[in-house]
């Protein structure tokens, strides 16, 4: 590697343990929310009077241990979404990923202070902007990671399709239908309530991915930046789908009384952490495809819009 790619390929890699670290958060938080030890810890930013950093870790027994790990696991994601900008804004050249960094930095420290809000004013609203912010800021580490790779630095290998425009409605649309369904599940997660309202949308997800990942290979995209997150994101679905029922039956029926808690407890975490994935595949086929795709110069030489062809 030459001394020219050097700091834009360190800058990726920090991209992407950063990307690693906040999925890790995220597992950490759901199963705080599973375990319901999200107050164990009734002060912030202290830890039961001692600096955050320096309680002791013999303490750390039952939800504390729980709470507390992911408090410092979000401390950690601090100090790399900070370096992170810090480099990007040194080193990058695109002035928008610059400011794209610096938004990534502000919306983790948004997201800690929000969460010490929630201990503090023990507010159930504030949980479900927390966990929805949570998913925002995780698809964004991951948006970084693609605009710090190779792959966006290079010339984009442009595919005419005279569906590109249908492609990426459908794209952004399946990926705002996720995002939706996440901010449900956090309400029923936190409040109990909901549940119709969360099905009713995990359905319609279901029917977008399904309908997405037709298309996709209906139009025969060879192109593997394009198809394997559409046969990951499918993958995802049957697999969300089953931790879905799986949690469903752990909260919501009697059979529940019948699995072990260590079962619900994980059943409803890796629901949390494959929704997220589903969140940033779908958003990086979305992003690939207004990157890759393009409408075919030739019906655009005939005067034809790519309108017409998306119906």
């Amino acid at each position: 590697m030459s001394a020219d790619h050097f700091p834009s390929a360190r800058v990726h890699r920090v991209a992407l343990v950063n990307a690693v670290a906040t999925l890790l958060l995220l597992f950490i938080g759901g199963l705080v929310t599973s375990k319901g030890a999200g107050l164990a810890v009734p002060d912030w930013p202290t830890t039961f009077g001692y600096n955050m950093f320096l309680y002791p870790w013999s303490k750390m027994i039952g939800g504390i241990f729980y709470e507390h790990s992911h408090r410092l696991v979000a401390s950690a994601v601090g100090l790399l979404t900070l370096t992170l900008a810090f480099w990007l804004w040194l080193r990058e050249q695109r002035k928008w990923l610059r400011w794209l960094g610096a938004a990534a930095l502000a919306m983790v420290v948004l997201q800690g202070v929000i969460g010490g809000l929630r201990v503090i004013l023990l507010e159930e609203t504030l949980a479900i902007i927390h966990a929805c912010l949570a998913q925002a800021f995780f698809a964004l580490t991951v948006s970084l990671v693609l605009f710090t790779s190779q792959e966006w630095t290079r010339e984009p290998q442009k595919i005419e399709l005279s569906e590109a425009a249908r492609v990426r409605r459908l794209c952004v649309l399946t990926t705002a239908m996720i995002y939706l369904q996440g901010f449900f599940g956090a309400v029923v997660r936190y409040t109990g309530t909901g549940i119709q309202l969360h099905l009713l949308v995990a359905a319609l997800v279901a029917l977008h991915v399904a309908l997405l990942g037709a298309r996709i290979m209906r139009l025969r995209l060879n192109e593997v930046k394009l198809l394997r997150p559409a046969v990951i994101l499918m993958g995802l679905l049957i697999l969300q789908l089953a931790l879905g029922l799986g949690s469903y039956i752990g909260k919501f029926t009697q059979l529940g009384a019948f699995l072990p808690l260590f079962a619900i407890v994980a059943l409803r975490t890796t629901h949390v952490v494959a929704g997220a994935l589903m969140l940033v595949t779908s958003l990086a086929l979305t992003l690939r495809s207004y990157r890759h795709l393009t409408f075919p110069h030739s019906l655009l030489r005939q005067g034809l819009p790519p309108e017409q062809f998306s119906v």
